[in-house]
This record gives C-alpha cells, structure tokens and sequence, in this order.
C-alpha cells in the first residue's frame, strides 16, 4: 500500500545485510496457450539477518528463504496473499490486478532453494474485459475452496468474487458473500482463506468473519477504533491443515522504519496465541501479507509473502518456517 513507501533508504541498507549470493533466473514456464504469461525474475538467498532480529518460538525452525527481483514492470510486485495449490506450487495475487503462479523448489532436506516457472495473468470484471482501473484491481487476499475455486477479496471496490477452479479460470467472475460492514477504501477485507464450509473473512483495521453463500456471521466484532499501522494488524491468514484453527500474518509499522511482522496462531471463536515468528530489524523483515500452510511429512510448513508495493526501498521475499 501507498503508506508504506515513505520507507527510508536506511531500512533496505539494513535488510540487505540478509541477502547471500544470487541464484540466478528460475527455470521459464513454457509458452502456451492456455492464459498465463510467462514472467522473468532473479532470486537471492535470503537469511534471518542479524542477531537481534528474527525471534522463533521453540519447535519452530526456519527453512529457507528467497528474495524476488524483477524489473520495474513485472506483474511480481506489490504481491498481497499467497496459497497452495497442491501440486508443488503457488498462488498469489497483487493490488494492481494481477494474478501469479510459480512452482516451489526445495532441496533432499526440504529446505525452500528456489522458484520456477512464473507466470502470471490479467484478473477481470464481470464483462469479461481485463481489469484497468486500480480501484477495480486493488486484490488483497485469495483462498482456495475444497472444490478448487479461487475466491479473492478486493478492498477500495470491497467485494469477494469466484473465478472459478484455477485449473479453468473464468473471466467472468461470480460475486460472493462478504461482511455487511462498511470497510474503510484502504483497509478492507486482507485476509481471506478457505474452511471447511465457507471462507474467513479478516478486516485490515479489525474484525473476523466465518462467510459462507447464505450469509456472513461475526467472530470477531471489528472495533469501534480501527485498529491503526502502528499497531499489528492481520494481513493475511490460512488453515491449519491439521484442522483445528488457521494461522495468521500481522504487520506493523512504526515510521520512519520500524517494520515488524507476526506470525501466530488464530483459534475459531477468534482467540490469537503467542507469537511463534517475530520478525524485525536488524533482522530480516518487510511487509508481509500472505501467509500459507501445508503438512509435510508430519510437520507444518508455513510460507510468508511480502509486498513491496513496487518500491525501491523494499523486497519481495518468501520465507518457509517449519512446526515441529
């Protein structure tokens, strides 16, 4: 989001201490005729940083992590959400209207080394014509249904819309249930993910929902004084896959760069746990806002997202974490 980019040169001359060598350019997605456009970026090993940074609740180990580069232009910036999509890779989209894929590369320990294939496609309105105009586009979060949709909420324009198994987009777009409250333009519906029989629902500034096609019921009333940036706020969230609850994403920001991030547990009736990831400088951090999980082997993998919000003075990371 716009705010964010009074960052100052100081904090990405502090973050870069984190960054290792490059990578390179992951493998290409091959041109075809099925929608998507193939996207080019370079990526770098990430660490936690410095000591005094990253601070993880026992059990919980960090896995790997990347840095995204690409050119100004790319559809791989400003990135609000992410999920998995069961075969090995990804989902996210940005808040300029553009929706990305990838495949997630892990070495024999299953530690995250790299990203393949990016490819990315224009969302759409309901007429079918590509989205144009930011207010239309600005996409904050995506869950996939048991089923295979792809729901993603928008804010300015605030509204959940489903377009369809992700194998098979549509481009037209069926709207969704969504709360019945009067989101601020710029502090909307962040985080979206699926469950069992419906979808939650997080409000930037506040509030849970559990949604499904008939209605919206409230968990968490949203409060009479949004909560503000300074303060941590839910940017993105997903299931456990154990079932018993869903994992959340917090930021916040303190000007002129105190940039911190949260990741916890979030019960059903809304209850938050301690913190299980603390991220900070001068450690690795950024404005995280997608968060995905996943068993693996008996163990919970969690991935983060940032949004760089297109700008120079911020990157575009992914970190995995595992639960033991």
């Amino acid at each position: 989001m716009s705010r964010f980019r009074r960052l100052a040169v100081l904090w990405a001359a502090l973050s870069l201490t984190a960054c290792a060598a490059s990578l390179g350019a992951p493998r290409p997605y091959p041109l075809a005729a099925d929608g998507w456009t193939p996207a080019t970026a370079e990526l770098r090993t990430v660490s936690l940083g410095l000591p005094g940074g990253a601070q993880l609740a026992p059990g919980v180990r960090f896995a790997g992590g990347l840095n995204i580069i690409s050119a100004p232009t790319s559809p791989l910036h400003s990135l609000s959400d992410l999920k998995l999509t069961g075969d090995g890779g990804f989902v996210t989209v940005s808040d300029a209207g553009d929706l990305v894929r990838a495949d997630i590369r892990l070495d024999a320990a299953g530690r995250l080394i790299g990203l393949d294939h990016f490819r990315s496609r224009r969302l759409t309105l309901r007429d079918g014509q590509p989205i144009t105009d930011k207010a239309d586009g600005d996409a904050e979060g995506l869950a996939l249904t048991p089923s295979g949709d792809l729901l993603i909420s928008f804010e300015r324009r605030h509204r959940i819309w489903n377009y369809g198994p992700l194998s098979n987009l549509t481009t037209r777009p069926t709207p969704m249930r969504s709360p019945d409250f009067d989101f601020a333009e710029n502090d909307g519906m962040e985080g979206l993910a699926a469950g069992s029989d419906g979808w939650r629902v997080a409000g930037e500034a506040g509030g849970l929902w559990d949604c499904a096609p008939a209605r919206c019921t409230v968990v968490t009333p949203a409060p009479n004084t949004p909560i503000p940036d300074s303060e941590y706020r839910i940017t993105g969230i997903d299931r456990d896959p154990s079932g018993h609850g869903w994992f959340v994403v917090q930021r916040r920001y303190r000007a002129p760069i105190d940039a911190r991030a949260w990741v916890r547990r979030l019960a059903p009736n809304g209850d938050l746990g301690p913190v299980l990831i603390e991220l900070k400088l001068p450690g690795t951090t950024d404005n995280f806002e997608g968060i995905a999980a996943e068993n693996r082997h008996g163990t919970t993998r969690l991935y983060i997202l940032s949004d760089d919000n297109f700008s120079p003075a911020q990157r575009t990371l992914m970190l995995a974490f595992d639960l033991h």
